[in-house]
């Protein structure tokens, strides 16, 4: 696998190569004789907390690389780094906690009708996890990543599919990763990187892999779902796929602070060259003297945005066509026109940043502007201005599934549970996984009450991978009816020797 820097185009290096079918088998199954290892969670807790202070101590060689092949920038990456450290170290709390286990008692009780055996929950690993590392996240969503942390910390092995924008990145975090696992006393096969197309295909295939999470496109997501559920036994496949991220704005609210909205607006789209999966990609706002002002400032922070470079030249190929497409289409206008950057030296494979506009009441119905409601991905957004509430909620009800929606509304909208805040939150919940008010989507806070997910295309679970109930993923809950004390595991014993959060008899314990 070559490193290519996106700037120029140019190779950089060859750091790997791309894996067979018997390089896959061979690391499912060094991860599959790690399970019994990683089974004690103090040793998952030291790896996590380990893994973090190492990709730390190599955090100058790993945002060098990551910056030659994304072009994301060295105070961009350094946040990045700090955002996955983070993380790792918060799945370390989350398992030292224990309450991911969801260890349930309910003692017997024969003068209930019927009588009530004993029964004793809590949630186990599934086994080797395949991880699809994202283009945009070379850190959070990659490698070191949500979905290997969170499945670290579940107690299943890792196998990533490293991506090819970033394969010098991944190999210099991979390593770091198993540098962790040696300090923790575990086997560096608790995590293995391998790279390629075919590699991939295989491994969400592979017999011993019992889940897989994925982040990136609808084509590539939905190919490697049905793959999963092609299987002899199918396996949970946790996909991140696209999402437009709508944006409601009132009347009300473009009124009374429509500059201010434009121009978070043109801050939030343009962040990072619109390569953030949280970009509000398509906005209703007022038609006429009330959205005129929104209008004003988000064209005018989108044409003072400087060109920046996409992650790789397919990427860039892609967002050009499709600026092109949906620019074509009757009655859509380019209030700040997408397309090539400046054509002078470094900035030969730039893009600039733009914005389309359109009346909504051409996306009310079916027809060929259905385009419009599909992620463009890149620095770019569709302002469709409605004439009323009629016509806004029309759209609306078009919309597919999304990582988020965000309404804005004035003062008076956000006061009281049966105005048109509370409606237009009632309208936007069915379409998102979190619905953002008076806000902006990009960013995502790794909290535990956080949901990055939503309905399909955004992802085809129900699930997070972001936040402490990402562990949830990969675990499955197991019930024991009448065991004998002597043969229950420790967590579901009744002295809790473990010290851990449960519920007993319908009563909370800590």
């Amino acid at each position: 696998m070559w490193s290519v820097d996106p700037r120029t185009g140019n190779q950089r290096e060859q750091v790997a190569t791309e894996a067979t079918a018997a390089d896959v088998d061979a690391a499912v199954r060094a991860g599959e004789a790690t399970r019994a290892a990683l089974a004690d969670r103090e040793a998952r807790i030291a790896l996590l907390r380990a893994a973090a202070d190492e990709l730390e101590a190599d955090g100058e060689r790993i945002i060098a690389a990551a910056d030659a092949e994304t072009a994301l920038g060295e105070t961009r990456l350094t946040g990045e780094l700090a955002r996955t450290t983070g993380q790792l170290r918060a799945f370390a709390r989350e398992i030292e906690d224990g309450a991911y286990l969801g260890v349930i008692i309910d003692h017997a009780d024969t003068s209930l009708t019927p009588p009530r055996p004993d029964l004793r929950r809590y949630r186990i690993p599934l086994g080797v996890v395949a991880v699809y590392a994202a283009s945009n996240f070379p850190l959070a969503f990659s490698v070191p990543g949500g979905d290997t942390a969170s499945a670290l910390a579940a107690g299943c092995p890792v196998v990533v599919k490293a991506h090819p924008d970033h394969p010098a990145t991944s190999e210099l975090a991979g390593a770091a990763l198993r540098r962790g696992a040696a300090k923790a006393g575990l086997p560096e096969d608790v995590v293995s990187v391998v790279h390629g197309f075919d590699a991939g295909v295989e491994l969400v295939k592979h017999p011993l892999v019992a889940a897989a999470g994925f982040t990136g496109s609808v084509r590539g997501g939905r190919a490697l779902f049905d793959a999963a559920a092609a299987r002899p036994v199918p396996i949970p496949f946790h996909g991140e796929l696209g999402s437009l991220n709508p944006v409601l704005v009132t009347e009300d609210a473009a009124r009374e602070r429509g500059a201010e909205i434009g121009a978070g607006l043109a801050g939030s789209m343009t962040m990072g060259t619109g390569q953030f999966c949280t970009k509000p990609g398509f906005v209703l706002a007022p038609a006429g003297e009330a959205g005129d002002a929104l209008l004003d400032a988000l064209t005018a922070g989108v044409a003072e945005a400087a060109p920046g470079v996409l992650l790789d030249g397919r990427m860039r190929d892609a967002f050009l066509a499709g600026v092109r497409e949906r620019a074509a289409l009757d009655g859509v206008t380019a209030p700040v026109a997408a397309g090539e950057g400046a054509a002078d030296g470094a900035g030969a494979r730039t893009v600039a940043a733009g914005v389309l506009a359109v009346d909504a009441g051409r996306l009310a119905a079916e027809g060929p502007h259905d385009l419009l409601l599909e992620e463009c991905f890149g620095p770019v957004t569709v302002l469709a201005r409605y004439r009323d509430a009629d016509e806004a909620t029309a759209v609306l009800g078009r919309l597919p599934g999304n990582l988020t929606a965000t309404v804005h509304l004035s003062a008076a909208e956000g006061e009281g549970a049966g105005g048109t805040g509370a409606r237009l939150l009632a309208e936007l919940t069915p379409l998102a996984g979190r619905v953002l008010v008076n806000g902006w989507p990009t960013g995502v806070a790794v909290t535990p009450a956080q949901q990055h997910g939503g309905p399909y295309p955004a992802t085809t679970s129900t699930s997070t991978s972001v936040g402490a109930t990402a562990i949830e993923r990969w675990l499955r809950p197991v019930a024991y009816q009448n065991a004998p004390a002597a043969l229950l595991p420790p967590e579901l014993r009744d002295d809790n020797p473990l010290g851990l959060p449960r519920r007993v008899d319908g009563r909370h314990e800590r």
